[in-house]
């Protein structure tokens, strides 16, 4: 299920299921307000408990539980875009209101800690929504082009998209010194596996976004099953290669594994200490990967700019030698 794609002049609600909107600074405030409105032409409304801020910079289980079901339930409201991530969306799961959520299907976009959201909804009630930029994300005062540009791609266009490549990219702690930014050349894709192991070409439903949180659903009613899937999987700077290796073969021992027909990594931060030799080695480690199309360093994740990837849409992906392509098909 696809929620219809926001038009010019469509309202979007913003809403905390994670992190507080009390922790985002006022002049990031006010230039993802300017995003939203005049890049995106949307009109904002803000879920009423939104400022609410507690000892884990965060809200009751109430406050957003409230806010996010006011978002799903108000016929006006067309999208639903997240602040923040966090560590506490999954404390929302056996509180929401699927059937509510199924019946007035909405574009909702957020990442990192989102992903058991995104990710719930799809297994409750198999309505796609988009790993891609909080509203604090689009408060970025330089390098933010690529990420609107695939953000309009995915919510608010209808043909299919490829992700290609941007030009730079940036980890940097971009919230602190919005004018003191360092930009690193774009390598490109890497191909881990492909034709010379078995691999090639894989299409399917994309199932994924941050690794740890995707973890956290592992055993609960929220999984959101791997059959005919493309995993789309990113970490942050926290998780170093032997904490992604680990937690991601707690993915590959799932007893519906088999159904995963390929793997797309997004860019790890510098600080994660992940590099191509260090996800090859790990990926090629693991015997039921043999077989599977795996790319890595794709414009997705916790680094910047990122795009905007449908959980529960359609994507193809092809890599052969150090050309690969990451189509999606359907959003």
């Amino acid at each position: 299920m696809i929620a219809n794609k926001l038009r010019p002049g469509d309202l979007i609600r913003v809403v905390t299921p994670a992190q507080s909107y009390g922790i985002v600074k006022q002049s990031q405030r006010e230039i993802a307000t300017k995003r939203v409105e005049q890049d995106l032409g949307l009109r904002l409304s803000f879920g009423k408990h939104v400022e609410e801020t507690d000892e884990f910079s965060s809200s009751s289980i109430k406050s957003r539980l409230e806010d996010l079901h006011e978002a799903f339930a108000d016929p006006e409201v067309k999208g639903i875009l997240c602040i923040e991530g966090g560590f506490n969306s999954n404390q929302l799961l056996p509180y929401l209101d699927w059937e509510l959520i199924k019946k007035n299907p909405k574009v909702l976009v957020g990442y990192s800690d989102i992903t058991v959201l995104n990710l719930a909804i799809l297994a409750k009630t198999g309505l796609v929504s988009y790993n891609g930029p909080m509203f604090s994300t689009l408060g970025m005062k330089k390098g933010f082009e690529y990420m609107v540009e695939y953000l309009k791609k995915a919510v608010m266009e209808e043909p299919a998209y490829e992700i290609v490549p941007s030009k730079e990219w940036s980890d940097d702690d971009w919230e602190s010194e919005q004018d003191e930014r360092h930009f690193h050349k774009n390598e490109g894709p890497w191909v881990i596996a492909s034709n010379a192991t078995g691999g090639g070409e894989a299409e399917g439903r994309i199932v994924g976004g941050n690794l740890s949180s995707l973890a956290l659903l592992q055993g609960t009613s929220f999984w959101p099953g791997l059959k005919d899937s493309i995993l789309f999987l990113e970490d942050d700077y926290e998780w170093k290669w032997h904490h992604m290796d680990r937690c991601f073969q707690g993915i590959v021992q799932q007893p519906d594994f088999s159904g995963v027909k390929g793997i797309v990594w997004g860019r790890f931060e510098g600080d994660s200490q992940v590099s191509r030799e260090t996800l090859t080695k790990a990926m090629k480690a693991t015997r039921e990967l043999v077989g599977l199309p795996i790319i890595g360093n794709v414009d997705f994740g916790h680094a910047n700019p990122k795009a905007t990837i449908p959980i529960g849409g359609k994507a193809r992906i092809w890599g052969e030698g150090e050309k690969s392509k990451v189509e999606i098909l359907e959003h």
